[in-house]
């Protein structure tokens, strides 16, 4: 369980990573698809913050995307090599994801969205628009996930009992 929760922890942080590469280097519009449509509406076109701020960005999202993509292959072959059945694959994918989603509600949504000053920072012209009534303006994508993820895990688990 050690590592299931190390392995939370890299997502997480791959997670975060990729959210600050889009918002504070790479500054593209597309990463606020899934922020309230006011904010999507207010947030300008900006000019590159420092010559090759786009160029890190990038680098940092991709980084971002292979510690998380690491951390699931690390978690699948961690269990492949300790004999894992089929129901602690399971149970390793379903910690992992749900608590990736726990991450997104509790932290980038209650804290970085409504009480931090971690958007405005990049964005000024979003500070008047946010705060605590947005929390939950994105429920029904979460509630989605969260019955969605089960379902990715058994497929994962069952893909790990092949090996």
């Amino acid at each position: 369980m050690l590592i299931t929760c190390l392995l939370s922890l890299l997502m997480m942080a791959g997670l975060f990573l990729l959210l600050w590469a889009g918002v504070g280097f790479i500054q593209d519009k597309r990463f606020f698809s899934s922020a309230p449509k006011e904010v999507q509406a207010a947030v300008l076109p900006k000019p590159e913050r420092f010559r090759g701020a786009h160029a890190l960005g990038w680098v940092i999202a991709v980084f971002a995307l292979v510690l998380m993509g690491g951390a699931l292959v690390l978690g699948a072959w961690d269990g492949i090599r300790h004999g894992f059945g089929f129901w602690q694959f399971f149970v390793r994918f379903l910690v992992m994801l749900w608590g990736l989603e726990a991450y997104d509600v509790l932290f980038f949504d209650f804290y970085l969205l409504c009480r931090s000053g971690f958007f405005p920072r990049y964005y000024p012209e979003v500070k008047t628009l946010l705060g605590p009534h947005l929390f939950g303006y994105n429920r029904r994508s979460h509630l989605t996930a969260a019955l969605v993820i089960p379902a990715v895990c058994l497929a994962a688990a069952w893909l790990c009992t092949l090996f």
